[in-house]
């Protein structure tokens, strides 16, 4: 009798010997919303678990770093950052990060050509967050170990308002097409709007290496963001998910709240006092105190982003058993 056969899920490959054993990345979420503890929880799960560095100073990135090595209770998954090329401090979190020995960059919100010699003199891979196949191809001729092609269904900063279904496919002929003669493309990693393991099935067979889901796991145990945050997007129906338009000057998809009413009215408060903390800045509104303030509970002044799959998760659980139920799910679809 022929035996059955075992199903594994594929790993998810950097080159140079850095892989994950599992090709799920944990979105990094500003601000203070993808901590330590949640990237060491997925990292642990064998998947790629990221500190959201934007905002940091740079003594709290090099504790949440150290942190999250201190939980990392093995060697399936990888530790990562994600940054805001948008970010006043883009350069110093880079810096940071590569003195701190972190596993993986991640970075979007713009788009940078220097940080790829920064990374190869620090042995740092580099991944950009892109949404156009242009944009990935650049990304492989510069040296990046990866692409994240982010759709207009994420939450957050949207590069885009096509579907991953229909830009999956344009991103992946830009790859092959663009690859070094005789060598692979590089992993393409879809996000934005997958809230379950049939949503990864289907795009790892549409010809992702990889997800990255940010909204599931800001609805997890470990995740640091106040529980009130947290109930207010699991009781969330679809007319409660918006976009504003932030001041970074890019669409940002969020839940409703009292603020977000006044963004969409212009009636937001101009910021009083400001930290340059963005290179460049409408002054529409000020986002670090707004995303601050979200992270702590105040459902009445923060702002509060989400994708869109947030309409399809329904419970807050810990990391190993949102591992398990995606394992479960992706593997009936195989």
């Amino acid at each position: 009798m022929e035996k059955e056969k075992i199903f594994k899920l594929p790993k998810l490959d950097f080159g140079n010997g850095l892989f994950a054993k599992n090709p799920i990345v944990q979105g990094g979420m500003a601000i203070k919303v993808s901590t330590a503890k949640l990237a060491a929880a997925v990292a642990n799960c064998g998947g790629v678990g990221i500190i959201g560095a934007s905002g940091l100073t740079e003594e709290e990135l090099r504790s949440q770093i150290r942190l999250a090595r201190s939980l990392q209770k093995n060697h399936d998954g990888l530790i990562g950052v994600n940054i805001m090329f948008a970010a006043r401090e883009f350069s110093m979190l880079a810096r940071v990060s590569m003195e701190e020995g972190i596993d993986i960059i991640f970075f979007g919100a713009g788009f940078s050509r220097d940080i790829f010699e920064e990374g190869r003199k620090h042995h740092t891979p580099i991944v950009p967050i892109v949404s156009s196949p242009k944009l990935a191809a650049l990304s492989q001729k510069l040296g990046a170990s990866a692409v994240v092609l982010e759709s207009g269904d994420a939450g957050g900063h949207l590069g885009t308002d096509k579907s991953l279904e229909e830009l999956l496919p344009e991103v992946r002929k830009a790859l092959d097409d663009s690859a070094p003669e005789g060598k692979h493309a590089i992993p393409l990693i879809a996000a934005g709007g997958i809230a379950n393991g049939f949503d990864i099935a289907k795009f790892l067979k549409m010809g992702a290496d990889g997800v990255q889901m940010g909204t599931r796991f800001l609805l997890s145990d470990e995740c640091e963001a106040s529980d009130k945050f947290k109930k207010m997007l699991v009781s969330a129906k679809e007319s409660d998910i918006v976009k504003i338009l932030s001041p970074v000057g890019l669409q940002a998809r969020a839940i409703v709240s009292n603020f977000t009413k006044k963004l969409l009215e212009n009636k937001a408060p101009k910021p009083q006092h400001c930290d340059r903390c963005l290179k460049h800045c409408s002054g529409s509104f000020c986002i670090m105190k707004a995303l601050n303030l979200s992270c702590s509970g105040d459902v009445e002044n923060g702002l509060f982003f989400t994708g869109k799959s947030l309409l399809n998760i329904h419970e807050i659980l810990p990391v190993k058993e949102i591992f398990k139920r995606l394992e479960r799910e992706i593997k009936a679809n195989f």
